[in-house]
């Protein structure tokens, strides 16, 4: 496999390190950029403690359920908002001249992909591994084996929305204005459509079935499930699968466009 090499090894490290010391240098940016995630965290999610289980937000159930059922959510928001946006930094690159550069060098484009993708997928868990943490004098209960089995299923998701993003800035060149359409066109509906804030099931019957054929929303249940310990559950299956084909698809169009739109 082309991707293990020792040289591809080498130039995603190299592309990796290029990436992420500018966040190292400056962590309170990691802070800054989940910003609004910890709103809807701190005030949406107060709001819900309590309410009527008849919204169908773990019906019957305690304060910490709730949280179990509200925290994977805004870390699937997360990776909507930040890896789906990645692709700014390297539109701005692209333009300005610096990618032309970096790409003098021997590294291969693959690894170009695969070091961004990475950085960014590291940048995410940092910010989840926070939220989680804030969540726990909220009041959540926290089930570590879930919490974790949830966070790799947020890497395979992070993964595949970033090397979407970085595909959709080459092919938006020079103006950007394609990225931000689509980007800006996604996110919201994406995420209102997978019951992140609110349940599906609690809204009309269409509405279920335009989620029904979002991919996110195997995810959001899946996660959901996992932080719950359930690891047997169906939705746990369907949402692997889900971050697996949007992953694959991902790395599959970044690559090519690397490769032929540079």
């Amino acid at each position: 496999m082309p991707y293990l090499t020792p040289k591809a090894l080498r130039d995603t490290a190299t592309v990796f390190s290029r990436e992420i010391t500018p966040e190292l240098r400056s962590p309170i940016s990691i802070i800054f950029a989940m910003g609004q995630p910890l709103l809807f965290l701190v005030l949406f999610g107060s709001m819900l403690v309590g309410t009527d289980p008849n919204l169908g937000i773990a019906a019957g159930a305690g304060d910490g359920d709730v949280w179990q059922w509200f925290v994977p959510g805004i870390l699937v928001m997360m990776c909507l908002m930040g890896p789906l946006s990645a692709g700014h930094g390297m539109l701005a690159e692209l333009n300005g001249g610096q990618m032309e550069r970096f790409l003098a060098t021997p590294i291969s484009r693959t690894a170009i992909v695969l070091g961004r993708t990475g950085k960014d997928t590291v940048t995410l868990l940092a910010q989840a591994a926070l939220l989680t943490i804030i969540a726990i004098p909220l009041g959540m209960d926290l089930h570590v084996p879930g919490a974790l089995a949830a966070m790799a299923l947020l890497i395979l998701l992070a993964t595949g929305l970033s090397a979407f993003s970085y595909a959709l800035a080459i092919a938006s060149r020079p103006s950007g204005n394609l990225f931000w359409i689509v980007t800006q066109m996604l996110i919201f509906p994406i995420m209102l459509l997978s019951g992140i804030l609110l349940p599906v099931d609690a809204g009309p019957r269409w509405l279920s079935a335009i989620a029904a054929i979002n991919p996110i929303t195997y995810i959001v249940d899946a996660a959901r499930t996992l932080f719950a310990g359930d690891f047997l559950n169906t939705s746990v299956a369907a949402g692997i699968t889900a971050a697996v084909a949007i992953a694959i698809i991902g790395m599959t169009l970044s690559t090519r466009a690397m490769k032929r739109g540079l």
